[in-house]
């Protein structure tokens, strides 16, 4: 199983190339940019800072949206990051959560978001797509030898998760840690995939995980809070609490991914440690041995909170990448 990590784009010159440089040198196989403009520098230009400061990484946004920009300009940023790269780029895309809220949008519906997608693999493949009677296609490609841009879609309800199975090469689930959940979505994507005629093995199939190691439990959960809530949201997990869970009518845009936002503070104990990872290493292994074994292709670490201290979150993905990587490679 691969592991990646998910991380906000430093504003700070040279940031987001020395994150990129860290991400590499601790051995993780992926560094993914989130994508949210009032609260980051432009995702595709930061991550070509990435490109050209790393070798090996895969790198992505985590994740773009069918909203913000037209499907021809995502797909020539991510081709254009694919030749910056030497073809290492992943396009990752949802429906759009933060960066649709922040200037007051709603996000994608599944009918947007897969008629963006059918448009996006025609774009990167170099072929003709027909926007309203023009003809359109990104032109500069012609003459260059590119592997395929594989996208990857942010799923977690059933239909979204059938939309990905239909045209995404990989799905990563926005769920939790849970392997039950976990199963259950990856079962319902080989059935999408299978009714349309696509052979399910061909999908890769991740999770964004919250993690946060440290050998005080109330470190590491205060740690991973913020993080977490923005995924819990909108996770819909059957029979979950809400307000236990920082969720619902409670969420405030304006602490996005923070743990000292009233909503972060109202989940609890129990609901941190079943949709998140927080503990000590020996606890993350075994969690994460745990995802592998359910048959998880990847995972993308979310590694703390837009407000985590930052020497905390080094020292918890060093823990991560010296224990828990070589226990759960293949």
């Amino acid at each position: 199983m691969q592991v990646g990590i998910l991380m906000f784009p430093s504003p700070n010159p040279g940031g987001s190339a020395a994150i990129g440089q860290l991400v590499e040198r601790l051995g993780f196989d992926s560094l993914v940019f989130a994508d949210t403009q009032c609260l980051t520098p432009d995702v595709w230009g930061q991550l070509m800072l990435v490109a050209t400061a790393t070798e090996r990484i895969q790198i992505a946004p985590g994740v773009t949206n069918p909203v913000s920009r037209d499907s021809s300009v995502t797909a020539s940023a991510a081709l254009g990051l694919q030749v910056a790269s030497g073809g290492r780029a992943v396009l990752g895309i949802g429906r759009g959560d933060s960066s649709m809220a922040k200037i007051g949008q709603r996000p994608a519906s599944r009918h947007e978001l897969e008629t963006y997608l059918a448009r996006l693999r025609a774009y990167l493949a170099g072929a003709e797509v027909d926007r309203d009677g023009t003809p359109s296609r990104i032109e500069w490609l012609d003459g260059c030898d590119l592997p395929q841009v594989p996208i990857e879609v942010a799923a977690t309800g059933p239909k979204v998760i059938d939309v990905a199975a239909r045209h995404a090469d990989r799905i990563c689930f926005a769920v939790g840690a849970d392997p039950a959940r976990l199963a259950e979505s990856m079962a319902r994507a080989r059935e999408a995939a299978e009714a349309v005629g696509r052979d399910p093995n061909e999908l890769s199939f991740g999770a964004f995980v919250n993690c946060f190691v440290n050998r005080d439990l109330e470190v590491a959960r205060n740690a991973i809070r913020g993080g977490l809530s923005s995924f819990a949201r909108f996770s819909g997990v059957k029979g979950m609490d809400v307000d236990a869970a920082g969720s619902g009518e409670t969420y405030e845009m304006s602490g996005h991914g923070m743990s000292s936002s009233p909503h972060a503070k109202l989940m609890d104990a129990k609901f941190i440690q079943s949709f998140g990872i927080a503990g000590p290493v020996s606890d993350a292994i075994a969690r994460f041995q745990e995802l592998r074994d359910a048959g998880l292709d990847f995972v993308r670490i979310v590694p703390g909170s837009r407000d985590t201290d930052a020497s905390l979150a080094v020292e918890s993905l060093q823990a991560i990448a010296q224990h828990v990587l070589p226990a759960v490679a293949r």
